[in-house]
């Protein structure tokens, strides 16, 4: 009977559990890992002849270095044997995330002084969502934002926004007072009775607890509303 000379399979089940990248990082954290061992974890598999971890060294030498690896597009990824354009697209979501991590420089401290300043900070993420999102910002003494947060997506009413939770997410900041916010998706900023109903529970609940509600800004398509301008809160 004739013997195979065959090249053994190795997975990364064959490794001690104690060596694996990822039961190595939640032990080690992840400094502690070489390139390939965090490129590994990135790929999370490799392929029927290698495991993740025998594919990411491969695949360091063959692109000549992490560095030339950063430099590679999605057509040379899939070049390298055994990436194909999922694992590419993996690599390079993760390549551009650290590029822009890079890029960022600590961001100035946003101050609230306006309903415009609120509109400028969040009008495009809620303007042309298709469900009302009611959302909190978080600010401290000074009225620097401290936070933000979506509390409920669905029209609003008292069952989905409840002083509860918004005074608990603002206990939880040590916020010393909020600003409402959410979108009309009809384009239409005009406080329905529920808005100007839930914005005073929540006034009411505030000045018990000690955080003020400074004001509840409704985003529209192409103008916004602010309730405290209107008087009706």
């Amino acid at each position: 009977m004739m013997e195979s000379s065959a090249t053994p399979i190795y997975t990364m089940r064959d490794m001690p559990l104690s060596e694996r990248p990822r039961e190595r990082m939640l032990r080690d954290g992840a400094k502690a890992l070489s390139n390939a061992e965090l490129l590994a974890i990135l790929l999370r598999t490799g392929t029927f002849q290698e495991s993740a971890v025998a594919l990411a060294q491969r695949l360091l030498i063959e692109a000549g270095g992490l560095r030339q690896l950063v430099e590679m597009n999605i057509e040379q990824l899939t070049a390298l044997k055994g990436i194909g354009h999922a694992k590419a697209l993996q690599i390079q979501a993760c390549i551009e995330l650290g590029r822009r991590v890079v890029r960022t420089s600590q961001p100035d401290t946003v101050t609230i002084r306006s309903p415009g300043d609120v509109a400028l900070l969040v009008a495009e993420e809620l303007r042309y969502l298709q469900k009302e999102h009611f959302v909190c910002l978080f600010l401290n003494t000074k009225n620097h934002v401290i936070g933000q947060e979506t509390l409920s997506i669905g029209s609003l009413n008292a069952s989905i926004v409840h002083p509860r939770e918004v005074f608990l997410a603002a206990i939880k900041r040590s916020s010393a007072s909020i600003i409402c916010v959410h979108n009309h998706p009809s384009g239409d900023p005009t406080p329905s009775p529920e808005d100007v109903d839930i914005t005073r529970r929540l006034v009411e609940a505030g000045s018990v607890i000690g955080i003020d509600v400074l004001d509840h800004v409704i985003i529209g398509d192409k103008r916004n509303v602010s309730l405290k301008e209107l008087g009706l809160m």
